[in-house]
């Protein structure tokens, strides 16, 4: 049986390099990024060099030709970082917009089932605010994405333009799946000592690689998508298991039958008791062994 086509914008890029291995043993994936080597310098095999911001859709149509799904990572980082405020913040975020409607236009164009996108937790953002204040115990995705920085405002524009694509308005329902991606980095504790609201954020947002790529792995494979109006269009929350979450997961659950495997709590144990609890003095690291890419 032929495997799924798949085609991997930000293919060099850090979140990517975490799901790399299980979606090239899964599927005929085309990588593809403006770069051909990794953040450790290293080359990628087979990345196509492309740039996906052209408004010029016929100089990367081929790329999506033949593909089932598109797995759109691509990022531009603003000059100052993603938390700066300044104009040129705004300039480059909109051109983030535009390359995912670049992707989201050559996808319909070119007849993709569908697309899972790299959103971000900070698309809805400004409730987190609510939750430090007691005022609110959790974010559901279907509650109003709104943001108060540049960064999370270009999110919620992904999730929204994926919404117009998938609405059938366009000539046919482009099926789009958003992942809001909480921390899928390492969370060192010792950064944190005199924020221990951050800390405790960090820890419910975090989603290590393996629950990751069980994430988009279900995304791209699970054959029905359809919201109760009959939309092929869900947004899920990418963070594992973790005892501090204040994200729901349950619709990621109930829809594609996520099951993330793992803890920060159980994780990051030595560090919560010597940083967060007080409770207990320098432990060795254990090491942590992510498992495979997908159950």
């Amino acid at each position: 049986m032929a495997k799924r086509r798949v085609l991997v914008t930000g293919a060099s890029g850090y979140v990517a390099a975490q799901m790399l291995p299980t979606l090239r043993e899964r599927y005929d994936c085309i990588l593809v990024d403006t770069r051909e080597t990794d953040r450790n310098g290293e080359r990628i095999e087979g990345i196509c060099l492309a740039d996906l911001t052209t408004p010029d859709l016929d100089a990367n149509r081929a790329l999506f030709r033949g593909v089932d799904t598109v797995v759109h990572l691509a990022y531009i980082h603003p000059p100052s970082g993603q938390g700066s405020r300044g104009v040129q913040t705004y300039y480059t975020e909109r051109t983030n917009v535009d390359m995912a409607f670049h992707v989201y236009q050559l996808s319909l164009e070119e007849d993709v089932r569908r697309v899972v996108t790299a959103s971000s937790n900070h698309a809805a953002d400004w409730y987190e605010g609510l939750i430090h204040a007691k005022k609110k115990d959790v974010v559901d995705p279907s509650e109003r994405a709104v943001s108060d920085n540049f960064y999370g405002w270009a999110k919620e524009a992904y999730e929204h333009l994926a919404f117009v694509f998938a609405s059938g308005r366009l000539g046919r329902q482009l099926e789009g799946v958003q992942i809001r991606i909480g921390a899928p980095r390492e969370i060192v504790g010792g950064k944190f000592q005199e924020n221990p609201v951050g800390y405790n954020r960090d820890l419910g947002a975090w989603i290590s690689p393996r629950d990751l790529t069980q994430l988009f792995v279900k995304s791209i494979e699970t054959g029905e998508i359809r919201d109760a109006y009959g939309i092929p269009f869900q947004i899920f929350y990418g963070i594992s298991d973790n005892a501090r979450k204040f994200w729901s997961i349950a619709n990621a659950r109930r829809v594609i039958g996520y099951a993330p495997e793992d803890d920060s709590e159980v994780r990051y144990a030595d560090e919560i008791r010597q940083y967060l609890t007080g409770l207990g003095a320098p432990v060795p690291a254990r090491d942590f062994n992510p498992g495979p890419g997908t159950g």
